[in-house]
């Protein structure tokens, strides 16, 4: 969405001859250069809103009219926004931009609501289950990555490439619909959603987990309606969630803000390695496929535990690659000149222990964080799990426009 809606106002704003810059184009210039900013915004804002409206819904609207909800939710806007694909903007620019805003808000929302409903549901379930789920969200970014680099090879046209990548997402949100209708039918999934009475209360004191084998299977949905008590999950997921937040705000500390302005240190070659497809591939292809292998990892090797202490070690121990990073040869550079890694192998060497690192260290405190509470809480346990993500996330994206200005 952010390179349609971009490269879309950027046409727009083209009014006039070049010589002839008048307030109506410069304002359109504004909107082109802030519109990353607007569109950040306009996810951040939503996500963290729905997200904490989720956790008070979890008890009150059953986990499948969520799911539903939101994947419909966000079917409806891709259709939008593929039928906008093709339609002339130039005479109403503002109200196009407008669109994409709202959009990308309604967007954004919805898709938090799916992540963390189905993440919380699958606390339920056994931790492979889980693992499952965050190492499909890699392979999303992997297949993402691919795409985006045969279109950058093959494509010539910006609008016939994005009314292929908004139709591709149609027909995946549509499979996701019917997929998961029909998850009720399969025993395995029966078997870990049904509700088994008398529900276990929760009062607030050290109970038994969930993996012990006299907890009770509860599935989500089946509590009463109140609100999940917020407190003692926060206390028994305080040092996974920490884990979670730094490790994210390494990595969106680094990626994409200082990594996709590393350039080759032979671009003055003009070859299409050390240009056109430098960056998609040493940055966002190799990461993405990195990070991938780090969470699939955790799928056979879970150490440490989530009551080791080296765990949080590990993840401070990432603060390290922020400097390895902007002594690459990033550019422009205005308070720090050097530029020690003279190469390119390092930034492709440093992405990679970047994204493996991601993988690894995020994926392992959030497959624990509900399999450490009892499974009536799992759900509301993986939706704070989910905060955490974001929270790391948000933080790192604002500390990296300062790291940015100190380079």
């Amino acid at each position: 969405m952010p390179s349609w809606a971009a490269s879309s106002l950027l046409c727009c704003s083209r009014v006039g001859p070049p010589s002839r810059v008048t307030s109506a184009a410069s304002s359109l210039l504004c909107l082109q250069n802030y519109f990353e900013s607007y569109l950040s915004v306009a996810s951040t804002v939503p996500s963290v809103l729905c997200l904490m409206a989720n956790f008070l819904l979890v008890n009150r609207v059953s986990v499948h009219v969520r799911v539903l909800a939101s994947l419909t939710v966000m079917l409806a806007i891709f259709v939008v926004m593929t039928v906008l694909v093709k339609v002339d903007t130039s005479s109403w620019t503002y109200g196009f931009f407008a669109v994409t805003i709202v959009c990308m808000a309604i967007l954004s929302g919805a898709a938090t609501i799916f992540n963390s409903s189905i993440f919380g549901m699958t606390g339920s379930f056994p931790m492979r289950n889980s693992q499952a789920l965050i190492a499909g969200g890699a392979m999303g970014g992997t297949v993402s990555a691919v795409a985006s680099l045969v279109d950058l090879a093959a494509s010539s046209d910006v609008t016939d490439s994005a009314l292929a990548f908004f139709l591709t997402a149609d027909i995946f949100l549509g499979l996701c619909v019917g997929l998961y209708l029909l998850l009720p039918r399969l025993e395995y999934a029966r078997y870990y959603l049904k509700p088994v009475w008398p529900a276990h209360v929760f009062s607030g004191e050290e109970q038994l987990p969930q993996d012990s084998p006299n907890a009770p299977l509860v599935a989500p949905g089946s509590r009463d309606s109140s609100t999940p008590p917020l407190r003692p999950i926060l206390k028994k997921t305080a040092g996974l969630g920490f884990c979670v937040i730094y490790v994210l705000f390494v990595t969106s500390l680094i990626f994409p803000a200082i990594s996709t302005n590393i350039e080759s240190l032979n671009k003055g070659s003009g070859s299409l390695w050390t240009t056109k497809f430098f960056v998609p591939l040493t940055t966002f292809l190799l990461y993405n496929f990195a990070d991938l292998c780090g969470r699939q990892i955790t799928a056979w090797i879970q150490v440490p535990g989530p009551r080791s202490q080296l765990l949080p070690g590990l993840a401070l121990l990432r603060t390290c690659l922020v400097p390895l990073f902007v002594f690459c040869n990033y550019q422009p550079r205005v308070h720090l000149q050097t530029v020690a890694f003279q190469s390119d192998a390092y930034p492709a060497l440093f992405t990679s222990l970047l994204g493996l690192s991601n993988g690894y260290l995020s994926t392992l405190p959030l497959i624990y964080g509900p399999k450490i509470v009892p499974r009536e809480l799992a759900e509301a346990t993986g939706v704070v799990m989910s905060f955490y993500l974001y929270l790391g996330l948000v933080l790192g994206s604002a500390f990296s426009a300062l790291l940015v200005h100190l380079i």
